[in-house]
């Protein structure tokens, strides 16, 4: 065992906490580096090992879940490194002072051998089904545990939220994702709004998020505007003027002050063709009983609305014969009830293992899900060791999407996810689909 020199003066303290590429390598647990060096002592940093991520339990209300975060997973995999400034504050820190020297020597090496087995983007899943699996040397699988639960966890809510209020909304309802600011970070606002497009929302207000995704910003007006412009231009009609002087085609947002008032004025000028007001914003007050208000005094203008809108909001609205042309959603989309997926160990030197704990255990072995349908329907699901073969009505979910660390073949695009989330739903059973009360598809383990 050799002794390491450490250098208490290194250090990577920062006013800034923004994640870069190069950073990969030390956004992980602790502990995931302490057991890497424990394997290294025990000399079986290099055993194969395979460690599957899935979910024990639904999240309440939910009958599947969509996976999301597969093209982030691999982002990360072909990215991970350690720099000679990183392992040397890891040295200075004290806490891996009887480290093998060895460790360090994998750090500076680093480079992901593994396989990456995965769903494609947009499947449904169900409780106990792997979203992946990695299958590397088991130092290297263990390290990557926490990036890719961080990437898979909140992707997957996204995209099973937005997934479920396009399912609710119809394919002819516009979906905007708003949540950036109520999402739990600024990195998560990223990743949100990804997930919710690739789900099937039509845009997002983020414009970063948009311009990298190669979309459209897509957004309306805040409250603030018509407040200020109220205050120092003298009215409402001001301020509904100076902005569809600029962004004509924009939906102007009316309930600032009297929701029916401003829709009535607005009617008045298309009327003497003052202005073609394409769109207006509801944002507060019974959404229900408004829109018909003002689709009533409006009746050829687009009518969106805002504020605190989920899936069990558009299907009540749509219950009502809200008159409801699109949804800027936010909060309730970019937070809720977490997607608690967990990463485990499988297999090691082809050795089966699980965990047996109370509430907590694992299915042991590396597996492959099979899924049945009956005339476009899905009617179960199948666990099994991944050797098994399919009964003849069965098709394997699960493909290899890297080997040895190298890519295999393309990732789809945001089109082809939104297509397969929006096949995928409409394959579940309608109980599965059930908003208030869902149920969830059998899963059989055959192992």
């Amino acid at each position: 065992m050799s002794a390491i020199t450490v250098n208490p003066a290194v250090s990577l303290k920062s006013d800034t906490l923004n994640i870069a590429t190069d950073e990969y390598g030390l956004l992980t647990d602790l502990y995931q580096l302490t057991m890497g060096a424990c394997y290294v002592r025990e000399k079986c940093d290099r055993k194969r090992a395979s460690f599957e991520l899935f979910v024990r339990r639904l999240p309440q209300g939910f009958g599947y879940l969509i996976a999301m975060g597969i093209a982030q997973a691999v982002e990360y995999l072909q990215n991970l490194h350690f720099t000679s400034a990183q392992i040397a504050a890891l040295q200075a820190t004290g806490i891996f002072t009887n480290t093998d020297r060895r460790f360090w020597e994998l750090l500076t090496n680093f480079r992901f051998e593994g396989d990456l087995w995965a769903v494609p983007e947009g499947t449904a899943l169900f409780a106990n089904e792997p979203f992946l699996r990695i299958e590397a040397p088991l130092w290297q699988a263990q390290l990557v545990e926490t990036y890719l639960l961080n990437a898979i966890n909140y992707q997957t809510l996204i995209a099973t939220k937005a997934a479920r209020m396009r399912d609710v909304a119809g394919d002819r309802i516009t979906l905007l994702e708003f949540g950036t600011r109520r999402a739990f970070s600024p990195q998560a606002s990223l990743w949100a709004a990804r997930a919710a497009i690739a789900a099937g929302m039509d845009a997002t207000s983020n414009v970063l998020a948009a311009l990298k995704l190669g979309r459209q910003p897509s957004g309306t007006m805040a409250h603030a505007l018509v407040m200020a412009l109220n205050a120092t231009e003298g009215s409402e009609a001001q301020a509904f003027n100076a902005f569809y002087q600029v962004f004509p085609n924009s939906p102007l947002l009316i309930d600032t002050f009297d929701t029916i008032a401003a829709a009535r004025n607005l009617a008045a000028k298309v009327r003497s063709g003052e202005m073609q007001v394409k769109g207006v914003r509801l944002d507060s007050g019974d959404i229900a009983a408004i829109s018909q208000e003002v689709k009533a005094l409006l009746p050829d203008v687009a009518i969106f609305a805002s504020g605190d809108i989920d899936e069990a909001e558009i299907l009540r609205l749509k219950t009502l014969g809200a008159p409801i042309d699109g949804y800027g959603i936010g909060t309730k989309l970019v937070t809720g009830a977490p997607v608690n997926g967990v990463y485990k160990l499988v297999e090691i030197d082809n050795i089966p293992v699980s965990k047996k704990s109370s509430g907590k255990q694992s299915i042991a072995g590396r597996k492959q899900i099979w899924r049945s349908f009956e005339n476009g329907i899905i009617t179960g699901d199948r666990l099994t060791h991944i050797s098994e073969l399919p009964n003849s009505n069965e098709l394997p979910l699960l493909e290899c999407i890297m080997h040895d660390g190298e890519l295999l073949k393309s990732l789809d695009d945001l089109d082809a996810i939104a297509k397969r989330t929006r096949n995928s739903v409409q394959s579940l059973p309608q109980a599965v689909r059930n908003i208030p009360n869902p149920e969830t598809v059998p899963v059989k383990v055959d192992m």
